[in-house]
């Protein structure tokens, strides 16, 4: 039985990108592939592309023409994967911050405990992270409990980007609407799911900062999800949302 699909967006991850596809293909549970490139200089999109032969039907290639942010990556993947029968779509970075292993867990929780949206929360049992500088921790941190202090979402790590949606969420979410390009993206997804009442559930998972490749924050991203999001509260109190 397929246990659905991980869209895995890349720019420049040809280090990353080959241990992760056959990390995920090596776990019991059946999970297919679907990496969005942004026509990656490095190479990133070929290695996919060699990889494919490897793991036939299962792994999917879609590579857009320019470097257009994390989060219309993800919207590009969402609809690929809704245009098939993919019943539970995963979002996961390349570069191995995110154990695939826990790929397993958010499925069987989301089976198990019958809940629409499973995240891999870096804080709803402490803070474990590890790799990151004191001041990156601090900021993550208190940008989470800042989004759930302005939103009223129980959620303790707003901006965690591994996720298990049932296929029915990506549904009711009106994909095109969605605002964010950077890793506010994660906050305004999660929210428009807590708007229309779907049971969310966070999963303690150990986030490790990546060991090879480049960093993609930068001060913009970190603008976008601060002000954005008074913004975004502010429509749905007025009914836009």
């Amino acid at each position: 039985m397929s246990a659905g699909i991980v869209v895995i967006p890349t720019y420049n991850e040809i280090e990353n990108i080959e241990p992760i596809i056959r990390a995920v293909f090596a776990l019991d549970h059946a999970f297919d592939i679907l990496v969005v490139d942004d026509s990656s200089p490095d190479g990133t999109a070929n290695k996919v592309i060699e990889l494919q032969s490897v793991f036939p039907g299962r792994l999917h290639l879609e590579v857009r023409k320019e470097k257009s942010g994390l989060g219309t990556a993800y919207i590009h993947g969402f609809k690929w994967c809704l245009n098939r029968d993919y019943q539970f779509i995963y979002e996961m970075d390349a570069d191995f911050s995110h154990n695939p292993k826990d790929l397993s867990r958010l499925y069987t929780t989301c089976v198990d405990r019958e809940c629409d949206v499973v995240i891999g929360s870096r804080y709803v049992k402490g803070v474990n992270v590890v790799n990151w500088p004191l001041s990156r921790v601090l900021l993550s941190y208190l940008a989470s409990l800042y989004v759930r202090f302005i939103t009223g979402m129980k959620i303790y790590d707003t901006t965690a980007g591994f996720i298990c949606y049932r296929r029915k969420v990506l549904e009711a979410i009106e994909l095109d609407e969605i605002k964010f390009i950077g890793y506010a993206f994660q906050i305004e997804m999660k929210f428009k799911a807590y708007l229309k009442k779907f049971k969310i559930i966070e999963i303690p998972i150990v986030f490790t900062d990546r060991i090879r490749g480049e960093s993609k924050l930068s001060g913009n991203i970190i603008f976008e999800a601060i002000f954005g999001v008074i913004k975004m509260k502010l429509k749905s109190l007025i009914g836009k949302e």
